[in-house]
């Protein structure tokens, strides 16, 4: 535990991470050109860390990617469901939500698509997870990983994103431990992504 809080290569790109959030959802109007900014440092950042893994074929991550991304968007869905039953006023939250962050032109779609999904497991599984793997057991690191995913979702002023990214952290996580290959979870990423921003948004 004493090597994790001295890891300074995780320390400085967990503080990178944090300022870029914080700037990125600083101004709701122009979220997505720093944001995709944010994203592209990040994704920098982690590729001079180390390799990622790759080890399904393309055929399974393929599969198993959609089906993940399905089955949590899913998981999501229910969990909005149940909590809608609740005098909340969760529906206005939520539009909310998508107004301030949602992606509206054609290039932001793409910028989710393209830079958002791959370059946050990159960052997050790709780096700070199997970094955090080198000090603590599997379990405790998905976990601190989905966390500290999550932790950055705190500018954005809504408890429903960051309950999101720390379930949404814990699932692709897991699935990166499991499945060994990064290509996967990017898969799973975009298409949970697709699912929630474009084909059937709450």
């Amino acid at each position: 535990m004493k090597k994790l809080l001295f890891d300074l290569r995780l320390i400085f790109g967990l503080i990178i991470a944090h300022i870029l959030i914080y700037f990125s959802f600083h101004d709701k109007v122009i979220f997505w050109y720093i944001f995709t900014g944010s994203i592209l440092v990040l994704i920098t950042y982690s590729m001079f860390q180390g390799d990622v893994d790759d080890e399904s074929s393309f055929l399974k991550y393929f599969v198993f990617g959609l089906f993940s991304g399905l089955v949590l968007y899913g998981v999501i869905w229910l969990g909005y469901q149940l909590v809608s039953l609740f005098p909340l006023h969760i529906d206005r939250k939520i539009q909310t939500l998508y107004k301030w962050y949602g992606p509206s032109y054609f290039w932001q779609y793409l910028a989710l698509i393209l830079v958002a999904a791959p370059g946050e497991e990159l960052f997050w599984r790709g780096f700070i997870q199997k970094r955090l793997m080198l000090y603590l057991k599997p379990a405790a690191s998905i976990l601190l990983g989905a966390c500290l995913y999550a932790s950055v979702n705190i500018y954005s002023g809504s408890f429903l994103l960051i309950i999101t990214s720390l379930i949404s952290g814990i699932a692709w996580g897991s699935l990166y431990f499991w499945k060994k290959s990064m290509p996967l979870v990017i898969v799973s990423h975009i298409v949970f992504d697709i699912l929630i921003f474009i084909i059937f948004p709450f």
